[in-house]
């Protein structure tokens, strides 16, 4: 009966030690609402837009050298032409001869009406002809000015800047040779002056006519000529 106080007071001591015991474990520090507020609250995030790439454009710059290609003028093609005035072996023979001296085969005209005085009839082949362009036709029109001693008439040449001139015989050219089988005849020289651009005008799309300022007149044709090749261009007796 003694010992029962004691136990009531060893267990009222263990009930009263185990509140404070919570009391403590429980109690925490406690932030303010400023500080809570600032470390919940989360920063938007930035939304980041899309980059566009422009394409960019390179633009090349001209530096201008005092040299305009477009105005320089230029040879379009040589024309040469034997006529014959008969078809049958004087023409072969001048096929022959404009082949030796071009590299080219040439091609045959017919006559356009009957000439009974000459003895023409209409649509006999009584000539031949080879049309020249580029290096062949400025390395055989050096050849042909040549025959002619380098010098041509003032006359020959037109409002447009093309000229023309004869050779009476094909052996003056250098490089040809007298072929008794072939014979010696003479033949017409034909040359087109232009400028780059012309082609509009021969195109067989969007064809257009060729502007005024871009035409080769008959001054600057003949400049052409004496620098370029060297040859005098006067009247005759000058």
């Amino acid at each position: 009966m003694d010992e029962t106080p004691a136990d009531t007071d060893s267990t009222a001591q263990v009930t009263t030690s185990t509140p404070e015991e919570t009391e403590t474990a429980e109690e925490e520090p406690v932030e303010e609402a400023g500080e809570e507020s600032t470390t919940t609250e989360e920063e938007p995030e930035e939304i980041e837009t899309p980059r566009v790439e422009v394409p960019r454009v390179k633009v090349r710059r001209r530096v201008s050298t005092g040299h305009r290609s477009m105005r320089e003028p230029k040879i379009g093609k040589v024309v040469i032409n034997i006529t014959t005035g008969q078809s049958g072996e004087p023409l072969d023979r001048a096929m022959t001869i404009l082949e030796n001296l071009t590299g080219q085969r040439p091609c045959t005209r017919r006559a356009k009406q009957t000439i009974r005085t000459f003895g023409i009839r209409r649509n006999e082949p009584i000539s031949c002809m080879v049309t020249l362009r580029g290096e062949r036709a400025e390395a055989v029109l050096r050849k042909a000015f040549q025959a002619v001693g380098n010098a041509i008439n003032q006359r020959s040449f037109d409002r447009d800047g093309n000229f023309a001139f004869g050779i009476k015989e094909h052996i003056d050219i250098p490089g040809q040779r007298y072929n008794p089988s072939l014979g010696i005849t003479g033949m017409d020289v034909m040359v087109t002056v232009e400028r780059p651009g012309y082609r509009v005008a021969r195109r067989k799309r969007g064809r257009s006519r060729i502007g005024r300022s871009q035409r080769v007149i008959r001054d600057e044709s003949i400049e052409f000529i004496k620098s370029h090749f060297g040859v005098e261009v006067g009247l005759p007796g000058e």
